[in-house]
């Protein structure tokens, strides 16, 4: 009842306040990368550079490029893996009830809820063991294993929803365990395909502890090369703004382009209850 007696010039006034609060670290982070280094100062943290310099940008691109790199070679191989396994171990949890099926499941979930901390001296020690420590690989298998219960659970949820008679209608057609998947299954989940590809490439990217506790030197990914790009005398702002800009960009970029489906992945389902 309050909401309906504001006007809606005001809420847009709120909105917009709001809006302007939440994009001033972003403002703050934008004109520091532009200034050169002698005017980053605490007093001058508000105000426009009096030149543009984007030395800085070619100076934290120079330095994160073999990085960023590494980032790729980890996210898009993690993401399609993770994607693909939690469609299948999905699709059989909501599709292919077998007994104990749910307490699978249920004992699936709890992987969500294990702190990294918890594990890291076991999973170190096993890679060493099988040779993945310090390599891209190594990364790539523990986003994995980590993602399949976020992304069962999504797929499950989603494919609860696609009604039982077209499968058995393919199964009436010969289409077999797989057959039902990639003819049915996968065409029908697209949009559910999308919200988990968003969800961990998002995750991923952005993803710290076991980045900077599995790969040294030149193996670790952008967000843990950004940490050092801090050095250990004089800090430069400008570059580590550029820097975390640049390391932003491609998470960013997925969002402007298929923002609009993860919305849509949403409301179709894929993450309902």
């Amino acid at each position: 009842m309050v909401l309906r007696s504001i006007s809606k010039p005001i809420i847009y006034l709120i909105l917009i306040g709001v809006s302007l609060f939440f994009l001033m670290p972003i403002y703050v982070l934008i004109i520091t990368s532009l200034k050169p280094l002698e005017e980053i100062t605490l007093a001058n943290m508000w105000k426009f550079p009096s030149v543009l310099d984007v030395s800085s940008y070619s100076e934290a691109f120079s330095k994160l490029a073999p990085n960023l790199m590494n980032s790729f070679y980890l996210v898009i191989p993690a993401t399609i893996l993770s994607s693909m396994l939690g469609a299948m171990s999905g699709y059989v949890l909501s599709k292919w009830k077998f007994k104990g099926s749910e307490i699978l499941f249920t004992l699936m979930l709890f992987g969500m809820f294990i702190p990294y901390q918890s594990i890291l001296i076991p999973l170190i020690q096993f890679l060493r063991e099988v040779g993945l420590y310090n390599t891209i690989p190594g990364l790539i298998l523990v986003h994995v294993v980590y993602g399949i219960p976020i992304a069962t659970l999504m797929f499950r949820n989603f494919y609860v929803n696609i009604p039982d008679e077209m499968i058995e209608s393919a199964k009436i057609d010969g289409a077999n365990f797989l057959g039902v998947f990639r003819h049915i299954m996968i065409p029908l989940s697209i949009s559910g395909f999308v919200v988990v590809a968003i969800w961990q490439f998002t995750n991923i990217w952005n993803e710290f502890l076991f980045a900077v506790t599995i790969t040294t030197s030149d193996q670790q990914p952008v967000m843990v090369a950004l940490q050092n790009l801090s050095g250990s005398q004089i800090v430069q702002w400008n570059v580590q703004m550029a820097g975390a800009l640049l390391a932003a960009l491609p998470t960013l970029i997925v969002y402007i382009l298929l923002g609009k489906y993860f919305v849509k992945g949403l409301l179709a389902g894929s993450v309902k209850g």
